[in-house]
């Protein structure tokens, strides 16, 4: 039993590893997007209150959710392991 908390810990771990850096090659493939086009002070600054804004609606959102559950899933595995 506690064998498999530990696996579906360390699962868990990785899927949000996983996550945390399909978040992070979403941001860099659009911060080389908006570098290649090469735009204005006006677009870029323009760009950039956009992103903030939009930065926090999906990706700290996202990358709470996983650090949620990550902690969920180890608290739970944790405990299974101290009872069990």
């Amino acid at each position: 039993m506690t064998t498999y908390m530990i696996v579906a810990a360390i699962i868990t771990g990785i899927a949000a590893l996983v996550g945390t850096l399909l978040v992070g090659k979403d941001v860099s493939s659009k911060m080389k997007q908006y570098e290649a086009e090469g735009d204005t002070f006006e677009n870029e600054l323009a760009r950039s209150h956009a992103y903030e804004k939009n930065s926090l609606k999906t990706n700290i959102k996202s990358l709470t959710w996983i650090y949620i559950v990550l902690g969920l899933v180890v608290f739970i595995v944790c405990l299974g392991i101290f009872f069990y």
